[in-house]
């Protein structure tokens, strides 16, 4: 059996990988309880100083597996997943170690927000990169109301996710969502050449203003996680994600009624 997310360590660059390509990354409850755990582990390992994040396949990620959210007591329990994105999330930003996003395809969702939390996003030109929770009548989790705000101010975050617009690399670096856009089939070695450059560099140093800078952030994020563990529990008993979760299994057009 393919572990759903592999983990490599080589000196002091470890390398997440998302390891189900068949489904493009999509997560379980089990996949998101795995990550969390992952992150966290590393978090707690000073021998590792950068960290990247990429996915098998055709995509980076596409998010919460949809299908799996029309069991309600299935793996996607939303009470009990939302425990382990805002462990996640509070991982990911006080991480004493330099994070970079490999994109390309899918950075969706959940998927987005992972991507986003971390300190290098690079991008390939046709990525599709989209907060697009409001599909099946969500909101962003893993911190991605944090993480949006953070890089594209409060304004533009409640536009992309209320749209769920769907952002290639060049938009998205236009309006400041990643931080670098490559060429298609370039990210990994971007990242990877990046990655050897950090190496090189007074990475203690670095780290140290990262601390610095995220210190204030990090109450606001433990706030953030909070509500959407609130509003997620909440949207996962309407009518309108019912309809969406039906709507995007049944390949069609959603009719939201605001129930």
């Amino acid at each position: 059996m393919t572990k759903q997310i592999e983990v490599e360590i080589q000196g002091r660059l470890a390398t997440i990988t998302f390891n189900q390509p068949e489904v493009m990354n999509a997560m379980d409850g089990v996949m998101m309880r795995e990550l969390a755990d992952i992150v966290t582990t590393l978090k707690n390992n000073s021998s590792v100083h950068i960290v990247l994040f990429r996915g098998a396949g055709h995509a980076f990620s596409a998010g919460g597996n949809v299908k799996a959210m029309l069991d309600p007591n299935g793996p996607m329990k939303m009470e009990d997943i939302m425990v382990d994105l805002s462990r996640l999330a509070l991982a990911m930003y006080s991480m004493p170690q330099i994070t970079i996003a490999s994109v390309h395809g899918a950075a969706a969702g959940l998927g987005c927000s992972i991507a986003i939390a971390c300190d290098f996003v690079i991008a390939e030109e046709t990525s599709k990169i989209a907060m697009n929770f409001i599909g099946i009548g969500l909101v962003p989790d893993g911190g991605g109301h944090f993480f949006l705000k953070e890089r594209v101010g409060t304004t533009m975050a409640k536009q992309l996710i209320w749209s769920g617009e769907v952002l290639d690399g060049k938009r998205a670096m236009q309006i400041g969502l990643i931080d670098q856009v490559v060429a298609d089939g370039e990210a990994w070695n971007i990242a990877q050449q990046r990655a050897q450059l950090l190496l090189s560099s007074p990475t203690a140093s670095m780290v140290a203003s990262k601390k610095i800078l995220h210190a204030v952030g990090v109450a606001e994020l433990e706030k953030v996680v909070e509500l959407e563990a609130q509003a997620q529990a909440t949207m996962r008993k309407t009518a309108d994600h019912q309809e969406g979760i039906r709507a995007f299994v049944e390949k069609r057009k959603p009719t939201f009624t605001g129930q």
